[in-house]
């Protein structure tokens, strides 16, 4: 091993860093192993935290991983390492996502080492956003952050996106309709009790009950009665982002989860709180219709809901220990 390549303990901060990153329902589908001998990572989907009856396709699992690939990227390079990833690098192997080299720092152009406070800043927040709008400076910076990962982002206004937001009523209105999806989800719930919990949605981290507003609001507490919660407004003029790919493979999903969290480590870093609204992207015959439908091109892979308000808490992560592997 050179002097040049990271050890076990640089290898573990690099994973805690990296699943900082957010998944759906908080499941932290992924699994790391680090070989020493030639510093590389492997990055490998845990297909026993997938949900088969809300993400049947796993698409919404390989968003949450690339967005832990892109955090490990953003981590390297704050430690002045030149991350190398491929995507889907083995056809033989489906549930390895993606490898990094980690090489000796260069000179950097991508900006991510930049990004690098973000990572622990940014948690998803289900409280009601003001209406201020957000600085057509800002939406640009957000789309240009897509754009580095091979990705678009609009956020839609008007007719759009009272589509948007119907659609998302429609989904939920399925998803109540189906036990099964209700079951998988309050599965992901954690009571006040629970404090062991290292995955899942806590309590605290649900906000309030929806009493008013046009925005989104999940209640992933399902059936189950929470004492004390309280009701809350939420923004009449929501702001919804639409993050699209151009194909629709899983190659495109990871590509999708690194520009989702370059997105939202920027709107981070300038001041805005988000959470997300996939209800509609969960049943296929709704999600091709979230499309702008003035080009009817691109396939949308998140709903991101952007604005000023609190932030988030920090919700629970599986210990490094459980999610990494390290050989020589």
């Amino acid at each position: 091993m050179s002097a040049h390549t990271p050890d076990e303990v640089v290898a573990a901060q690099l994973v805690l860093d990296a699943t900082a990153a957010p998944s759906m329902h908080n499941a932290q589908p992924w699994r790391f192993q680090y070989a020493r001998s030639n510093a590389i990572f492997s990055l490998f989907a845990d297909l026993t935290r997938a949900m088969p009856h809300s993400d049947p396709t796993t698409r919404g699992l390989h968003i949450g991983c690339g967005a832990a690939l892109f955090n490990l990227r953003v981590a390297a390079s704050h430690m002045d390492l030149r991350p190398v990833s491929r995507l889907l690098p083995d056809p033989a192997v489906p549930e390895l996502l993606a490898t990094v080299r980690l090489d000796e720092a260069a000179d950097r152009t991508d900006g991510l080492a930049l990004l690098y406070p973000a990572i622990h800043d940014r948690h998803t927040s289900r409280a009601p956003f003001t209406d201020r709008r957000v600085p057509e400076e800002v939406r640009q910076a957000l789309g240009e952050a897509a754009r580095q990962e091979g990705a678009t982002l609009a956020l839609p206004t008007g007719p759009h996106l009272q589509t948007v937001l119907d659609l998302i009523n429609d989904a939920e209105g399925y998803d109540h309709m189906d036990a099964a999806r209700e079951a998988e989800t309050e599965q992901w719930a954690r009571s006040g009790t629970d404090e062991a919990a290292v995955d899942g949605m806590p309590e605290y981290a649900l906000g309030p009950l929806k009493r008013g507003g046009s925005a989104p609001a999940r209640d992933f507490a399902g059936h189950a009665p929470m004492d004390g919660r309280t009701r809350a407004d939420f923004e009449h003029r929501p702001q919804l982002a639409l993050l699209s790919t151009t194909q629709d493979e899983p190659a495109d999903w990871m590509r999708a989860g690194q520009a989702l969290q370059r997105v939202l480590l920027v709107a981070t870093l300038h001041g805005l709180s988000s959470s997300f609204a996939t209800q509609a992207l969960e049943w296929p015959d709704l999600r091709w219709v979230l499309r702008d439908p003035l080009s009817g091109t691109g396939q949308v892979q998140m709903v991101v809901r952007l604005g000023y308000g609190p932030p988030g808490p920090e919700t629970p992560r599986r210990p490094v220990a459980d999610v990494l592997t390290v050989e020589d």
